[in-house]
C-alpha cells in the first residue's frame, strides 16, 4: 500500500529538499556534539538537551501527547509519534516542525524506528505497522499484524527482523525480513504468560528478548532462535512499562507506581538492586542507555525530571529538571558520531 501524505506544503517542499541534501553529505560532516532528545508528553513538545550540562537548548512543539521519538543518523531530523495526531517531522537544527504525517483516522501511531533512510512505525488503531519515506513524503507500505495493541518496535541483530509487543493480545510478534517489504515478511506470534506486555528489548548478543508484563509485575524471557518463552520472572513490580538492556548484560526496568528502577543481571536472572526514584509515583517512564554504557537516563513523567543513573555504582548521580507540567518520557540520542 502506498499513500501520499496530505500535509506537505511549501515549507515541507523546501525541507524535503534539505533532507535529501543532508542525507547525501552526512558522511562528510565533522562529528557533532551529543544531544539528548526528550519528549515532553504533557507539554506536547520535544526538548533538545545538552547531556553534559543538563541545559535545555530548545523546545519544539509537536503533535498532542507525543509518545516515542527517533532521528535520522545525521541528527538533523527527528520523527515524533503521537497516537492522537500522527507523526511530526522536526528539523532539529532549525528547531521547528516542518510537516505532519497522517496514517489515517484512528490509526494511533505509537513507536517510530529509523532504518535505511525510512521510518518504520506501529499503527495500533489498525493492528498494523507501516513504513514512511521522508524523501518522497510517502507511506510506502503497511503490514497487518493482526494483534491488539502493537506498541513498540525493537530491531533484531540481523537488521532485517523486528519484534513488537502486542499489549492487549498478550503476545509478541516476530517480523522476519520486514525490511524487504510485506511480501517478504514472515510473522510469528509468541504468546506470553504475563498480562499486558509493553516494555521490550533485545539482549546485546541478540539471543534473548525480554518483555515486562505491566499488569502482573513480571518479565517474560523469549529465546529468539526457538521463538518460545523459556522463563518468566515474578519481580513483584507494580507498573513496569519500560525495559532496557545495558551493554554489559544488566536489565533496567522502570516501575513508575513504585517510584523505583529494578536492576536484574540477565545471565543469572538475579535481581541486583532496586533504585529509589522518589517518594511518590513517577508515572509512565522511559529508559535510555548512553552509547558508552556508563549511565542511563530515566524519564519520570509525573516528576517532571530526567534522572541520571551511574551504571557502575547503580546510584542516581544527577537529574535534569524539565519544567512544571512537562511530563518527560521517551528519549533518543543524536550527535557524537
Amino acid at each position: 500500500m502506498m499513500r501520499r501524505n496530505r500535509f506537505l506544503g511549501i515549507a515541507g517542499v523546501a525541507s524535503l529538499t534539505a533532507f535529501v541534501a543532508v542525507a547525501s553529505i552526512a558522511s562528510a560532516q565533522l562529528p557533532s556534539p551529543e544531544r539528548l532528545l526528550v519528549l515532553l508528553r504533557d507539554a506536547s513538545a520535544l526538548a533538545i538537551v545538552d547531556p553534559a550540562s543538563g541545559m535545555i537548548l530548545g523546545r519544539v512543539p509537536t503533535a498532542r501527547d507525543p509518545h516515542e521519538v527517533t532521528a535520522s543518523p545525521d541528527g538533523r531530523f527527528a520523527f515524533v509519534a503521537s497516537p492522537s495526531d500522527g507523526i511530526s517531522v522536526i528539523d532539529i537544527v532549525a528547531q521547528k516542525a516542518i510537516r505532519r504525517v497522517d496514517p489515517g483516522p484512528g490509526s494511533a501511531p505509537h513507536d517510530v524506528l529509523f532504518l535505511g533512510g525510512k521510518v518504520y512505525f506501529t499503527i495500533e488503531g489498525y493492528k498494523s505497522i507501516g513504513r514512511y519515506d521522508p524523501q518522497t513524503n510517502d507511506i510506502d507500505w503497511t503490514l497487518g499484524i493482526g494483534q491488539d495493541g502493537t506498541h513498540l518496535l525493537v530491531l533484531g541483530s540481523d537488521m532485517r527482523t523486528m519484534f513488537m509487543p502486542n499489549r492487549r493480545s498478550n503476545s509478541v510478534t516476530v517480523a522476519e525480513g520486514v525490511t524487504d517489504g510485506p511480501s517478504k515478511t514472515t510473522l510469528t506470534v509468541i504468546p506470553v504468560p504475563g498480562e499486558f506486555p509493553e516494555g521490550l528489548d533485545l539482549s546485546p548478543d541478540g539471543r534473548e528478548l525480554w518483555t515486562a508484563t505491566r499488569n502482573d509485575g513480571g518479565v517474560s524471557i523469549i529465546d529468539v532462535a526457538s521463538k518460545q518463552v523459556v522463563q518468566a520472572l515474578d519481580l513483584g513490580m507494580k507498573d513496569a512499562n519500560r525495559l532496557k538492556f545495558t551493554p554489559d548484560g544488566k536489565v533496567l526496568i522502570i516501575d513508575g507506581e513504585a517510584a523505583s528502577l529494578v536492576v536484574v543481571d540477565a545471565a543469572s536472572r538475579r535481581e541486583l538492586k532496586r533504585v529509589s526514584l522518589g517518594t511518590a509515583e513517577t508515572g509512565d517512564g522511559a529508559v535510555l542507555v548512553a552509547r558508552d554504557g556508563s549511565r542511563a537516563y530515566l524519564g519520570l513523567r509525573d516528576a517532571d525530571r530526567v534522572a541520571v543513573l551511574d551504571l557502575t555504582t547503580l546510584e542516581i548521580t544527577g537529574e535534569i529538571l524539565m519544567g512544571p507540567d512537562s511530563g518527560p518520557g521517551c528519549m533518543f540520542w543524536i550527535g557524537g558520531n
